[in-house]
């Protein structure tokens, strides 16, 4: 099990480290690539997760960017805004603001009181949100 840590508000995650159990974090979270979760996240603020990692359950936040090639396991569910980035897998999204996907995610549903912006080819479940754009394929 890896530790956290603090720069002020921020947490770090060491590089190539993993979580066994439920981890929540009062702050901000910046996770490196390849870091490995097998319980749910949970962080106040904003999390920054790194390129190849994984959650096993769900992720509870402030706002998100899922790094590529990421794979969550459950919902995401974020108070202000979500960023999938390429090739990543999620379980669903409810976001309350934006959401941005970038191509070649998976995802199920998506619900944003905001806006949800797709770039280029996705697979995903429903998409709700109070506009939509699509940008390019």
């Amino acid at each position: 099990m890896a530790k956290v840590f603090q720069k002020g508000t921020t947490y770090f995650a060491p590089k190539g480290s993993y979580y066994e159990g439920n981890v929540k974090i009062d702050g901000d979270f910046v996770v490196p690539a390849r870091t490995h979760f097998w319980g749910r996240l949970v962080v106040s603020g904003s999390l920054e997760l790194g390129s190849r990692s994984s959650v096993a359950l769900d992720v509870i936040c402030g706002s998100a960017i899922i790094g590529s090639q990421s794979r969550i396991k459950g919902p995401i569910i974020a108070t202000g805004d979500v960023t999938v980035l390429d090739h990543a897998t999620v379980h669903s999204i409810q976001a309350g603001g934006k959401v941005i996907l970038r191509p070649d995610v998976r995802v199920g549903d998506v619900t944003s009181s905001d806006t949800i912006i797709v770039h280029g080819r996705i697979k995903s479940g429903k998409l709700i949100g109070k506009n939509m754009k699509v940008l390019g394929n």
